[in-house]
């Protein structure tokens, strides 16, 4: 079983269960402040919302192994999260803006590509190459930084991060080398972009499925709204400040951001902290908590081992692909990402051709779709939710806001993707007619008002897909939110090294036709997806209930020679746990 698959809340042990009681006020006092007040007000607002419809499945069963959010549909058992709704609501805007770092820093470097050819001596062309590089590393450091933050923690992983990406922008601010300039390009990639998987996975972390579309909405604003302030603002700081001002601004967005956070962001890493409940290790504890108590010990559970920080493993990633569902899914996604990127990576290209626009008129020319795809990740989160309420109340689930729902037997598949089909065949009609209003070189407004929709109808099952990717994984949301950077990245960067070629060969019209005709035609996948989905999830549950009880067995047969190797001193060995 592979580490991305590993369960993370293990079962209670018989110790575990005789102590739990005498012990919790332990528990609460040693834990920081933060939390501690977080589990109270949650104590204070947890009310029963009612038993969930008949499922025999009890949780004193074998499923007590199972993570918090797949546990059972009765509502009993630990909330799903212990963070306040202030506390939630201040770590889901940090989320945010962290994930309109990176995307803002791909595109607003795009108005100072002739400047710095002129001031480097070199050419466009080799100019150029730092972008392909950049959705190369784009792609493959949120496969490192996502094992690495669900196996050490979220704020580990999004601190050193940080630290790279400050480091590469003061190097790219100095530089006046095009050497310099390539390498520093892929190290400040790797730092903004490895943010992307944790972003997504923060969120799995606190919010339950019937909540998450609301949150992941919010995060998504921030990933989509980059894309178009970016421009404007390179455009701005390289006409006026300079090119090397652009980086300085960088740099300031990343102070802004990471003091607050490593202050007061508390971890949310569920192998880690579980449901917010367990006191975090120093290096995921806030500074001020980490001052206030570091003299002071703090109760962990038997059943949680400390955690050892060891060498992301970027196999682990690769290993979310193996699974039918998700590759499907992530497959699927990569197309649909093909065509919104093609669109903003020739925007500016093409209405500098026809309309013969400056650096900050081609900017402003974002603005548009950048306001669309916000609209639409913000909307669609709600919209998300839902559906996901309608769904459960056909089928007489009672939603458990606080501790949620089994997704076992619950069509998670057709509470999101029945979002995704109306928004597709839309998308793919605008799309080809933004292509012809190019084609035929409309008035400028004709085509600015098909990218809003583009920006709408497009990324609309983009995100909608993103929320199923992390539904469908939710023991290692890094990792598979870092599968779905690699697919949609690397499958980016082909199509927009290969767009150019086809708008010259096929004409405007034609290229976007094409790529429209193409995520429309593979649009049954998702069908597919919808109806055996929930028999591939069964599948790969058993899968890893088996590995766990070999494990199990496994470990219990060394035990049992090493007592007898040792005086006939037996130690039982925490239990497997399983989700």
């Amino acid at each position: 079983m592979n580490d991305s698959e590993k369960p993370t809340i293990p079962p209670k042990g018989r110790d575990d269960e005789t102590r739990s009681q005498s012990s919790e006020e332990q528990d609460i006092a040693s834990q920081s402040p933060d939390q501690s007040r977080h589990r109270a007000e949650a104590g204070a607002e947890d009310t029963d919302d009612g038993n969930n419809s008949g499922s025999d499945d009890a949780v004193e069963d074998g499923d007590a192994a199972r993570d918090l959010e797949t546990v059972s549909r009765v509502s009993s058992g630990p909330p799903y999260s212990v963070f306040s709704p202030s506390i939630i609501r201040w770590i889901i805007f940090m989320n945010s803006m962290s994930a309109f770092i990176s995307p803002i820093t791909a595109n607003i470097y795009f108005p100072a590509i002739p400047t710095l050819s002129r001031d480097l001596g070199v050419s466009v062309g080799q100019i150029n190459l730092t972008l392909t590089t950049y959705m190369i590393f784009q792609g493959l450091a949120p496969t490192f930084f996502g094992d690495f933050a669900d196996a050490a923690g979220r704020r580990p992983a999004f601190i050193v991060a940080f630290v790279i990406y400050f480091g590469a922008n003061v190097g790219l601010a100095l530089q006046r080398n095009y050497a310099a300039l390539l390498v520093l390009r892929m190290l400040q990639s790797g730092g903004s972009s490895g943010t992307l998987a944790l972003v997504y996975a923060v969120v799995a972390d606190i919010a339950p499925s019937s909540e998450r579309g609301k949150y992941l909405g919010i995060v998504g604003a921030g990933l989509t709204v980059g894309p178009a302030l970016g421009p404007v603002i390179g455009g701005l700081l390289s006409q006026y400040l300079g090119w090397p001002s652009i980086f300085w601004f960088l740099c300031i967005v990343t102070i802004v951001w990471i003091i607050p956070y490593v202050l007061t962001v508390p971890e949310t890493g569920r192998k880690v902290v579980g449901n917010g409940s367990i006191a975090p290790q120093g290096w995921n504890m806030t500074l001020i908590d980490y001052i206030q108590f570091r003299r002071q010990a703090r109760y962990r559970p038997s059943s949680q081992e400390r955690q050892k920080i060891r060498f992301p493993n970027p196999f682990n990633t690769l290993a979310v692909l193996r699974n039918k569902e998700m590759a499907l899914v992530l497959f699927y996604n990569a197309l649909v990402y093909i065509g919104f990127m093609t669109v903003t990576s020739t925007l500016a290209s093409q209405f500098s051709d026809i309309y013969h626009y400056n650096d900050i008129q081609l900017g402003l020319c974002y603005l548009p779709i950048g306001l669309a795809t916000t609209v639409a990740s913000i909307s669609n989160g709600y919209i998300a939710d839902w559906n996901y309420r309608r769904i459960a109340k056909k089928m007489g689930i009672t939603i458990n806001r606080k501790r949620g729902n089994d997704l076992r037997g619950f069509p998670i598949e057709k509470a999101r993707l029945q979002l995704a089909y109306p928004y597709l065949m839309g998308g793919a009609v605008v799309l080809i007619g933004y292509g012809w209003a190019l084609h035929y070189e409309t008035h400028v407004a004709v085509p600015l008002v098909l990218s809003f929709f583009i920006g709408y109808l497009v990324t609309g099952p983009f995100q909608i897909i993103n929320m199923l990717i992390v539904d469908l994984y939710p023991g290692a949301p890094a990792t598979a939110t870092a599968a779905n950077n690699l697919c949609r990245c690397l499958s980016g960067a082909v199509a927009t090294a290969l767009i150019q070629d086809i708008i010259n060969a096929w004409g405007r019209g034609w290229a976007f036709t094409f790529l429209a005709l193409l995520f429309a035609a593979f649009s049954p996948s998702l069908l597919v997806l919808q109806k055996y989905g929930p028999r591939w999830r069964e599948e790969r549950y058993q899968r890893m209930k088996r590995a766990a009880e070999e494990k199990e067995a496994e470990m219990r047969e060394k035990e049992k020679t090493a007592a007898a190797q040792n005086n006939g001193v037996f130690v039982v060995s925490r239990p497997t746990s399983l989700k």
